[in-house]
């Protein structure tokens, strides 16, 4: 005789209280442990500072130089010196400096195993099989396993370091669901994971439903073995982006910077018109070229534009003495040198995403200055901005939160002290970002896992997955002249940017940004509601200098920061950018 079914709120109770239930209701994730060693590693480098001071400036042989000297070099030995190693040689292994985030990523990979031998237990030929769940969840052996499951994944829970809104809770709620399923059982005085819901809130499933299409939703899940979708997004595009063949221009590779030529699909007629892509410094390039019909690239070469992208590649350990200057003057002169010389007279129009947006467009104000300076033409006669921020101020900006977290977290000497050899990692970069993202990291796992009960939907989001969980250096010097030019300084805004120049009038001189009205620059900014990276009150270029009147454009819509993963919003996207570049 069978016995009775567990309920899964009986299974869930064994847990106890982890770290992964979130009973503090945060809305955002909360790195406690990271934040105290980062607290002791800040303190330890401030004070060898400080001692750095009194060497330097101390009489020689006082008591005070002699006294300082010696904690310096004891100081440097026992504590500053090997946590510099060892960041430095994480950051060289392309993994995670903070040792507490590593932690709670291996107990992600390990949490998802467990998912997948749980589900394992209920499938046969990779289709959930409910006489196993029901012999999983009402005979003795079965509910042992079960329980024995339940005891490894509290174990994990409990091992977390980060509280609050994490990836571990989105990881959770994926248990409770397959919980749900396995016993047939609804959860007590809770709502049903992932049940869809109508406008007036109430469930839009009922229950068979809801158990048919979640069965679907750990059967694609397991084939897939996608409970982890970092790792999962690794196996799937074999760690190659982009949908769009191209060649590196001849002779166009600096340091590590390359430009990239993406001729025009076979029977497609060309366009007198060549468009250069400007991308950020900490990204991969191709966020705009993902995949097939997810590709900026692909719209625009539809159309028969001549395409061309600027790819900064993996910095160098000598790179990250490189500024701004570089990247902004050298890297854009040369590359626009190479395009011109190649389609001499051709009409040559930048399109620039976020950063890369941000810093193309000083670089425009100056080509603009050195053209007029010298009785030229301005060559480039319009710019296409997506969410590209250009004013940074703690008010209608909508950055002053960013601003507040560089003012408290941010010191110079400590960042040159640990990366100033291996540059900037991406994971430090995400930190500042998922600052003013609170519950990212859920959201982007429970969306992923939302969308699940296609297999399709899964495949879909692959690129794009792999192309947020692994970016890039950033360069050392320019990301510190980046927070301080931009984030903190309000150069652009304040005309105080400074940028090299050819002519010996304007070298070493803050860019005169109304250079581009003068010159008749069109500018197009297309900014989201939603974006908490580039606000739509950062992002006001074309509000502020270009071609007045019927020369810029500005379209607001209500998107995010990365909307050009979604096919309908790029081909919105594309179409406004078309229409911007074809009028006069």
């Amino acid at each position: 005789m069978l016995e009775q079914r567990l309920h899964p709120n009986e299974l869930l109770s064994l847990m106890g209280e982890t770290p992964a239930d979130n009973k503090e209701g945060l809305a955002a994730e909360h790195y406690w442990q990271s934040r105290m060693s980062g607290w002791y590693v800040n303190n330890a480098f401030r004070y060898q500072e400080l001692l750095d001071y009194f060497c330097r400036y101390s009489p020689l042989y006082s008591p005070l130089s002699v006294a300082a000297l010696w904690q310096r070099n004891f100081l440097r030995t026992f504590v500053t010196e090997p946590i510099k190693k060892n960041v430095q040689l994480t950051v060289r292994l392309r993994q995670q400096p903070d040792i507490f985030r590593d932690k709670d990523s291996d107990i992600h990979k390990n949490y998802a195993y467990l998912l997948q031998h749980l589900c394992e237990r209920v499938m046969t030929d990779d289709c959930f099989d409910r006489e196993k769940a029901r012999q999983l969840s009402t005979t003795s052996q079965g509910k042992q396993i079960l329980t024995f499951f339940i005891s490894e994944f509290s174990k994990l829970e409990k091992a977390h370091t980060t509280t609050g809104l994490t990836r571990l809770r989105a990881m959770k709620d994926l248990l409770a669901c397959l919980l749900v399923v396995i016993t047939e059982t609804p959860l007590k005085d809770a709502a049903l994971p992932f049940m869809r819901k109508n406008p007036d809130g109430s469930d839009m499933l009922t229950m068979d439903d809801y158990l048919s299409e979640n069965r679907q939703r750990f059967e694609n899940l397991y084939r897939a073995e996608a409970f982890d979708p970092k790792h999962y997004a690794e196996r799937e595009t074999r760690g190659k982006l982009g949908c769009s063949p191209y060649e590196i221009v001849k002779d166009s590779q600096i340091h590590s910077v390359t430009l990239r030529h993406y001729p025009l699909p076979a029977g497609v007629k060309p366009l007198d018109h060549i468009l250069y892509l400007s991308t950020p410094l900490i990204n991969k390039p191709e966020l705009f070229d993902l995949a097939v019909g997810k590709s900026v690239v692909e719209g625009l070469l539809r159309e028969g534009y001549r395409v061309y992208m600027v790819d900064y590649g993996q910095p160098a350990k000598e790179d990250g003495q490189l500024g701004l200057e570089f990247y902004v003057k050298t890297v854009h002169d040369h590359c626009l040198d190479l395009i011109t010389r190649l389609h001499p007279g051709s009409p040559v129009s930048a399109v620039g995403y976020c950063m890369g947006g941000a810093l193309i467009l000083p670089y425009l104000a100056r080509r603009a200055e050195e053209r007029l300076s010298a009785g030229l033409h301005m060559d480039v006669q319009k710019v296409c901005l997506l969410a590209a921020p250009v004013k940074f101020d703690d008010g209608e900006s909508g950055q002053g939160a960013m601003r507040a977290y560089i003012r408290k977290n941010y010191n110079p000497y400590i960042m040159e002290q640990l990366f100033s050899s291996v540059n900037i990692p991406p994971q430090l970069i995400d930190q500042g970002i998922n600052e003013i993202q609170p519950g990212v990291q859920y959201s982007v796992l429970m969306g992923f896992y939302e969308r699940a009960c296609q297999a399709d939907s899964m495949n879909d989001a692959a690129p794009f997955l792999f192309w947020l969980t692994h970016g890039t250096r950033f360069p050392a010097r320019s990301h510190y002249e980046w927070l301080s030019k931009f984030f903190l300084g309000n150069e652009l805004m304040n005309g105080t940017f400074c940028l090299p120049s050819r002519n010996p009038d304007l070298d070493g001189k803050p860019v005169n940004m109304n250079a581009l009205k003068v010159a008749g620059v069109a500018i197009f900014d297309y900014r989201g509601t939603r974006d908490p990276i580039a606000p739509p009150g950062s992002c006001v270029a074309s509000e502020r200098w270009g071609k007045t009147g019927t020369g810029n454009q500005t379209i607001e819509k209500d998107i995010g920061h990365i909307f050009v993963v979604s096919k309908k919003l790029l081909a919105e996207f594309l179409s406004c950018v078309n229409n911007f570049l074809g009028r006069s």
